[in-house]
């Protein structure tokens, strides 16, 4: 192992965060997504038409391994705190252990390295274990496991498996992810709240407007028509966060007051012109935010670009807080750090602990 090269985070200053901006690896994460999204332009999550070879059927065994992983580590200890459930940790030290077990079972001849490498990506695609918490930084590893997946040729004639990879993969994903939120109470990873798009996830919005791009119906205003809502939930990615942000917020029944963001976009005539907003929102509110691509993972398969001094010395950049503390060295003054898409923030219980909560009748402080 002496010779293998670890995944590290490098990201620490807006000096570091334009060098990466202007780097190979960023346009390989943003172009990825475009290809991605350009290749489920009118398709339903449904379609009987995808292509299901071997190794988008064994990604579905990995993914199906994962969840078996959830069912090993039930909540056990239940309490009165809104906050996320420790059995998280569990669940995550055991994905730990197995990651590279599962990688190797995949029908491809992986070196050691890249293990390693798509190994880092996948650990920390599904929360973090001492926050218990997760954010589109999770779930922008989970992008990079697909993209590394890509990048090193597992998926034959990969632009025609695109489509299965997000229809199948990235969905299949996901619905392990709203797993995890339920039962755990994951955090979101930020102070967002109901200004961003979601507690926790971007891409399928992205993803799920570009599913409707070329569509002129249903109309963006029909997320607000609870029939159309669950006509669509399973077929369209748009309308299933819509379903699930409708299920999981407490207060008013109402997107303009659990998701102001959605209710303003609904608006737009033209989902064509949604999906171009998506893309330009993740450039800046995901890819371009310091406080979510801090933690980006370099690897050899995605690797850094050259920074000064500072961002190479420091790779041990890590959280260190609890559900009272911070020790997060972020600059209160970094106006790239104190906006949409904080990896922390106010520590606040999560929509669906506060749901959950009031289910068994207790009082929430925040309605």
């Amino acid at each position: 192992m002496s010779d293998i090269i670890e995944p590290k985070s490098r990201l620490r200053s807006i000096e570091d965060l334009e060098a990466f901006q202007s780097s190979q690896t960023y346009n390989d994460v943003y172009t990825y997504v475009e290809r991605l999204a350009l290749s489920v332009h009118g398709l339903e999550l449904t379609d009987p038409t995808l292509p299901k070879p071997k190794e988008i059927q064994s990604l579905v065994s990995l993914l199906d391994s994962i969840d078996s992983i959830i069912d090993s580590h039930p909540v056990k200890q239940e309490s009165n705190s809104r906050f996320g459930k420790i059995e998280f940790h569990d669940f995550y030290d055991d994905l730990h252990n197995t990651s590279v077990e599962l990688i190797s079972k995949l029908p491809f001849n992986f070196s050691e390295q890249h293990t390693t490498d798509l190994s880092a990506y996948l650990n920390n695609s599904f929360g973090d274990r001492q926050r218990i918490d997760y954010g589109s930084g999770h779930e922008l590893n989970f992008l990079c496991f697909l993209l590394g997946l890509d990048k090193l040729k597992y998926f034959p004639e990969s632009h025609e498996l695109d489509k299965s990879v997000v229809l199948i993969i990235f969905a299949k994903y996901l619905k392990i992810m709203r797993r995890l939120q339920l039962l755990y109470w994951l955090e979101p990873a930020g102070s967002h709240g109901v200004w961003g798009l979601d507690d926790y996830h971007f891409l399928p919005f992205l993803f799920g407007a570009a599913q409707l791009s070329p569509m002129n119906r249903p109309r963006p205003l029909s997320i607000h028509n609870e029939d159309y809502v669950e006509e669509f939930k399973d077929k369209y990615f748009y309308f299933g966060c819509v379903d699930f942000i409708n299920k999981v917020k407490t207060g008013a029944q109402s997107l303009r007051w659990t998701s102001p963001m959605l209710d303003d976009i609904s608006g737009v005539k033209a989902w064509k012109k949604i999906e171009e907003g998506m893309f330009k929102m993740y450039k800046a509110e995901v890819l371009g935010k310091l406080a979510v691509v801090q933690h980006f993972i370099f690897t050899t398969i995605l690797p850094c670009p050259e920074l000064k001094e500072n961002g190479e010395a420091d790779d041990t950049h890590t959280h260190d807080h609890d559900h009272n503390h911070h020790g997060h060295c972020h600059s209160l003054d970094n106006p790239l750090i104190s906006t949409w898409g904080d990896c922390c923030g106010i520590k606040v219980p999560s929509a669906i602990a506060a749901k959950a909560a009031q289910q068994n009748k207790h009082k929430i402080p925040f309605d």
